[in-house]
């Protein structure tokens, strides 16, 4: 199941536009699918100011959002180092008011938020009943409102938590056409007149919360050594009208994938993340996004099943790829290892980057039971034989797939310590395996 957030960094841009203007037009693009239904999402609008003739677009909803301006890596660089904004314009913008706000989201999501202080950033999901995610929103209060950005499954989560209002003091409102995203790594400069800003907590380890990473899997606090802690990533919310007139002096603009590829490098998970079958503990989204020892919510009831008694079945992890073929993978490429004397499928990429110091990169989830040292290659090109060598030969894959070698770095733990020991089996009462 696809998702409405960022598409594969370096892979996602598509067609240049050729407009001339350099002032915040609102840009147009390509339909897709929106994350999560069958229909298709028209690209929101962009507000930014920039130099269209050089930007190279998304697609579908990412049609008016920069991917690149054909500079990528320079772009990482100025976004790395504080020289530049990204476009974040594919982001959906969320205002909840009302008295109740605060305690309602409490208890229908998975962070304790009912006395989150003004002003500070933390997010929070929407699960199903069996725990997997079906909505991912950061949220920042201003004293007066509850703003939510969101790029997976926006409309769902949208629908659910609208049917659950009942006679609570809460409103939602989606203000994306008023407002815009714009991403700054560090604070935004001070004559942005931002409604809200949003401090990425990652990868902090939050109160009531727990981290699955093997980097600092039952510590209290991240580790120093986390790549995320290298990058300070800020989320603006601003005024469409403020945007367009805002020159953003001493600032370049980079695209979509400046940001993706910093992304991955910071293990940091996002909405590419996300199918239809992901759990928190598989994408060390505890972390930051879930309180342990809150009230019940939708979906509390799985999520504690598996930090307790359980292990999840995915993990993430962080590939290097090979880059001597120049080639990059698509976002679901099959990663595959030897199984039993066979190549075969043992997860798929998530989110593929070119990064301006680190090369070919990439996320993946992947098989928990997948050895850390086994040898990985990512197929790139799927070849003649596709799908159907694959059922031919009874493996995953065709053997004139074009293929990259990729060494895996663990970040969530193949293996945590339970946090409650399960009881014994009393064979006198429990008929299993008699």
């Amino acid at each position: 199941m696809s998702t409405d957030g960022g598409t594969a960094a370096g892979a996602h841009g598509s067609a240049v536009n050729t407009g001339a203007d350099t002032t915040g037009t609102e840009s147009a693009g390509a339909e897709t699918q929106e994350s999560g239904t069958a229909a298709a999402a028209a690209p929101l609008p962009n507000s930014l100011r920039f130099p269209h003739a050089e930007a190279v677009f998304g697609t579908g909803a990412h049609g008016g959002e920069v991917a690149h301006f054909a500079e990528p890596l320079r772009e990482q660089r100025q976004l790395a180092r504080g020289q530049a904004l990204a476009d974040l314009s594919a982001l959906r913008v969320l205002r909840l008011t009302g008295p109740d706000r605060l305690t309602w989201l409490n208890s229908l999501t998975t962070q304790k938020i009912d006395r989150l202080a003004p002003g500070t950033s933390t997010e929070t999901l929407v699960l199903s009943p069996t725990g997997h995610i079906e909505g991912w929103l950061r949220l920042v209060d201003d004293g007066e409102a509850l703003w939510a950005l969101s790029d997976v499954r926006t409309d769902e989560a949208v629908e659910f938590l609208d049917r659950m209002r009942f006679m609570l003091r809460v409103e939602i409102t989606d203000v994306t056409d008023g407002y815009q995203a714009v991403g700054f790594v560090g604070a935004p400069p001070e004559d942005l007149d931002a409604a809200v800003v949003w401090d990425d907590p990652w990868p902090a380890i939050g109160e009531g919360s727990a981290s699955y990473a093997q980097i600092d899997a039952g510590a209290p606090r991240a580790a120093a050594s986390h790549p995320g802690a290298a990058v300070d990533f800020r989320i603006a919310v601003v005024e469409r009208s403020v945007l367009r007139e805002w020159p953003h002096e001493g600032l370049a603009v980079a695209g979509r994938d400046a940001w993706e590829a910093l992304r991955v490098e910071a293990w940091r998970p996002g909405a590419p993340e996300v199918d239809h079958r992901a759990l928190v503990g598989e994408l060390d989204v505890l972390r930051t996004g879930v309180h342990l020892a809150k009230g019940c919510y939708r979906g509390q009831e799985a999520v504690a099943r598996v930090h307790n008694l359980g292990q999840p079945p995915r993990r993430l992890v962080f590939l290097h790829l090979d880059g001597s073929g120049h080639v990059l993978p698509r976002a679901g490429a099959e990663v595959r290892a030897e199984v039993r004397g066979a190549p075969r499928a043992v997860g798929h990429v998530t989110t593929p980057a070119l990064h301006w110091e680190l090369g070919p990169v990439a996320l993946a989830l992947v098989k928990r039971s997948l050895d850390p040292e086994a040898a990985l290659t990512v197929v790139v090109d799927e070849g003649a034989g596709g799908a159907e060598g694959a059922a031919d030969d009874g493996r995953n894959g065709s053997a004139e797939a074009e293929l990259v070698a990729a060494a895996q770095e663990t970040i969530v733990a193949v293996a945590k310590e339970r946090a409650v020991t399960a009881p014994p089996r009393n064979a006198d009462v429990d008929a299993r395996r008699r």
